[in-house]
């Protein structure tokens, strides 16, 4: 169980690394810059698959980190 939890825990780092910046111009939303930054923006193609795979191996972390902690 362990070596599962750290591979999805690589993988986890490996994929979260790879997903765009959504803080582009993250210096404007402290100077008061435009506040509708990422209103317009919708994730398509392989930003929406990471995003998705993103969401999974993180459930999917926290999962087997609270059935290792029950054992």
């Amino acid at each position: 169980m362990q070596v599962v939890l750290l591979i999805i825990s690589i993988c986890l780092i490996v994929i979260v690394l790879l997903q765009s910046g959504k803080a582009e111009g993250a210096s404007q939303i402290f100077s008061g810059g435009n506040s509708a930054l990422f209103s317009q923006r919708k994730e398509r193609g392989t930003e929406l698959a990471i995003s998705r795979i993103t969401l999974v191996l993180g459930l999917l972390f926290f999962i087997i980190c609270l059935v290792e902690s029950f054992l």
